[in-house]
């Protein structure tokens, strides 16, 4: 389904899960305090990516891409009131659905979700669970055998959401969280929809034992008078957030919105690698060869060596990088190159600090130039033993 592109030849996406049969991670956006949550069925590769930031569009994707995830759906829990959706962007750059509560009534869902409705991947599933009190399209998603659940911003780590507007109520998220959450297995993760404390995960048994709001011996006459009395401010960013959601992160006509980055020159179609470097494709570079400075950062003798260089590459060895910085033609963009992409990428960011705006590392470096059946110079080929 999705245009994700491939993990790199060698990438064992099983070893990356510890052998197991699903890959998880969590990812946060320190500004908003969200959790962003990917599943990968491991046997076919295909995932589902839950709650992502607007922001963190470019970070998501890169992992996405670099593990060679065939991502299905982009799942948000609810309408948020704190930051915009990245699933949008999401289904622009994969072609993976959108889904969200039928009942929400947001624009470009292609996969209204309903409560008892399964999102497949692979040989998984989440189930869904509606779970509305903190808003009415609020669900949870629960992984197939019951081993771990997302539950957005219903149940929180020792907390809830908050429920004094967007049809809050605490008598239903009450019912939601005691009948949809905490009815799952004890030994059920819980993984939150937001945390600002640096907790990023709980199971069932604790927010029973120690929930606060309505954990141990609390009622529900205890949660909601808890939950009547809180006083909050509303949501810094509500005015944009609730607005872009209802379009699920469609960025407005007119250009960026507020809270959505603006686009800068675009010089390449750049790549953002997991670790937040930008990389061009070799196939790019071959093809925009005379409109780019080549930096190669190796050593004289493996610039000179067996494995050749790109014709017309500037040389400046990484150690004398920060010293021969001046050398660089100021008025083309500037691809670096290294055997591997790896001193390379050290180089992008030293240039990138420096001020230069226009520079990428060419992404798998010449290993991956020659793979691809690009021209080097001074190759000296291996040749076969005589018989």
């Amino acid at each position: 389904m999705s245009d994700t592109g491939s993990a790199t030849p060698d990438f064992d996406l099983r070893a990356a899960a510890g052998g197991g049969l699903l890959l998880f991670r969590q990812l946060f956006d320190a500004d908003t305090g969200t959790f962003t949550y990917l599943l990968v069925d491991v046997p076919s590769g295909e995932g589902v990516l839950i709650d992502p930031v607007f922001e963190q569009h470019s970070r998501d994707l890169s992992l996405i891409r670099e593990l060679g995830v065939d991502l299905v759906a982009s799942i948000d829990t609810h309408a948020h009131a704190d930051h915009v959706t990245g699933s949008w962007l999401m289904r622009q750059a994969t072609g993976c659905a959108i889904g969200l509560a039928a009942a929400v009534g947001a624009e470009n869902v292609t996969l209204p979700l309903h409560h008892g409705d399964r999102v497949a991947f692979g040989g998984r599933h989440l189930e869904v669970r509606s779970t509305p009190g903190h808003t009415d399209g609020c669900i949870s998603v629960v992984l197939d055998d019951h081993s771990m659940a997302c539950t957005g911003d219903a149940l929180l780590v020792r907390g809830c959401g908050r429920c004094d507007f967007q049809q809050g109520n605490a008598h239903t998220l009450y019912r939601s969280i005691t009948e949809q959450i905490l009815s799952l297995p004890a030994a059920c993760l819980l993984y939150p929809g937001h945390d600002y404390t640096g907790r990023t995960v709980t199971s069932v048994a604790e927010e029973r034992a120690f929930n606060a709001r309505l954990g141990g011996a609390a009622t529900e006459r205890d949660f909601v008078g808890h939950m009547e009395n809180m006083k909050l401010p509303h949501p810094h960013r509500i005015a944009e957030a609730l607005p872009g959601n209802m379009r699920s992160g469609k960025p407005r006509p007119t250009g960026a919105g507020a809270g959505q980055p603006a686009a800068g020159e675009v010089w390449a179609p750049l790549g953002r690698s997991y670790a937040g470097l930008p990389e061009v494709s070799p196939e790019w570079v071959a093809s925009h060869r005379d409109q780019l400075t080549l930096l190669d950062v190796r050593s004289l003798e493996e610039f000179s060596g067996p494995d050749g260089r790109i014709s017309g590459s500037l040389l400046i060895p990484l150690p004398e990088l920060e010293a021969r910085a001046a050398e660089i033609p100021a008025g083309a963009p500037v691809v670096v190159v290294c055997h591997s992409g790896s001193r390379s990428a050290l180089a992008t960011q030293q240039l990138l600090k420096a001020g230069r705006l226009r520079v990428a590392n060419l992404h798998g470096g010449l290993a991956r130039w020659a793979d691809g059946g690009y021209p080097l110079e001074g190759v000296i080929a291996h040749e076969s033993p005589s018989h």
